[in-house]
Order: C-alpha cells, then sequence, then structure tokens
C-alpha cells in the first residue's frame, strides 16, 4: 500500500484534497510564523536578549513537521468522518487564533525560540492575563485536533505523548528564562 494516494484519487471534490490543502496552510502558517521569529529574535538579542533551550529546539521543529508529515500519510487511508471532522477543524481555526493572538500580545519579544531580554517587564496583557504558557495550549490543541479533521487518530496521539514530553522540558526552560528576566531588574512589575 503506498504511503501517498495517487494523483488519481485527489479530486477538488474529496476531503482528502481540502484535508491536503488544509495541511499545506498550516505548513505556509509555520513558515510565516519562523520568519516572524527570525525578525524578533534579531530584534532581542540586538537589545541583549539571551536564548535558552537550544538543545531542545530541534526536537521541537522535528516534531512539527512529524505532525504534519503524519497527518498527510495518515489520512490518505482513513475516511472523513464528518461528525469528527468538522469539530476537529474548528478547534483547529481556534488554536491559530489563539496562537496569533499570543504573537501579536507578544510583539516583537514573541519567538518560537526561548529569548529573554533582561529587565524587560512580563507581558500580561491578552491571553497571558488567563494563562501562564497561552501559545503552548494552542499548540496542544492544534495538534490533536489538526489530525482529527480527517480521522488521523494515531497521528493525533503519538504527537500529543511526544508533545508533552517536549512541553515538560520547554515549560521549565521558559519558567527559567523568565526569572531571569524577572530578577534582572526585579522593580520591574508586569506589562498591562
Amino acid at each position: 500500500m503506498p504511503l501517498f494516494p495517487s494523483p488519481q484519487t485527489l479530486t477538488p471534490s474529496t476531503p482528502l484534497t481540502w484535508y491536503f490543502l488544509l495541511l499545506a496552510l498550516v505548513a505556509a502558517e509555520r513558515l510565516a510564523e519562523l520568519a516572524t521569529a527570525r525578525r524578533n529574535a534579531a530584534w532581542s538579542l540586538a537589545r541583549g536578549g539571551r536564548e535558552y533551550g537550544r538543545g531542545h529546539y530541534p526536537a521541537i521543529v522535528a516534531l512539527h513537521v512529524a505532525l504534519l508529515a503524519g497527518c498527510a500519510a495518515e489520512a490518505a487511508h482513513r475516511s472523513f468522518l464528518p461528525a469528527l471532522g468538522w469539530p476537529a477543524l474548528a478547534v483547529v481555526v481556534a488554536a491559530q487564533g489563539l496562537r496569533w493572538w499570543c504573537v501579536l500580545s507578544l510583539g516583537p519579544r514573541w519567538n518560537t525560540r526561548v529569548i529573554v531580554v533582561p529587565g524587560l517587564p512580563l507581558v500580561a496583557a491578552g491571553p497571558y492575563r488567563l494563562l501562564r504558557h497561552p501559545n503552548y495550549a494552542a499548540v496542544v490543541l492544534e495538534g490533536l485536533a489538526l489530525p482529527l479533521v480527517h480521522t488521523a487518530w494515531v497521528t493525533a496521539l503519538v504527537f500529543t505523548l511526544l508533545n508533552a514530553l517536549l512541553l515538560r522540558v520547554r515549560i521549565r526552560c521558559e519558567n527559567t528564562a523568565l526569572t531571569y528576566a524577572r530578577t534582572a531588574d526585579p522593580l520591574l512589575g508586569l506589562v498591562r
């Protein structure tokens, strides 16, 4: 059985075609994130920013690439179930909205890497009023829902488990970085 479907089975009206388009859009969104992160990293580093967690960053990138590849490979052999697919799509859209709310709330301080500028106050605006790490909530939601849009439950399960392991490392790293940012100038409060 081939890993991906033949071009003859992909017609504009098949759910799989639309799902592959969704995956392409998510991949394009990831590229936009990376471009934003690169620009923001330059901003932070120019202001004395310090990067944390370089060692685990390649694993995060690899896991997100594997998510998209796993979705495509598994969905090619699964049926679209509307009762699962449409609600999952709504969750994917909500996760994207939350992710970009995070990006906009942090402005040039948002990054896919953990980079903090010493002395800058913590941001407590936008979704950061409600959650300490809202971007990771978006990642968890998307990682579970994106595969389920086209019934790729194995990919959803494997990504969710591996992502949980990586997020334990990542959140610990980010908390250390945020502590460093706060203690660099303890007189600074939260940005509202």
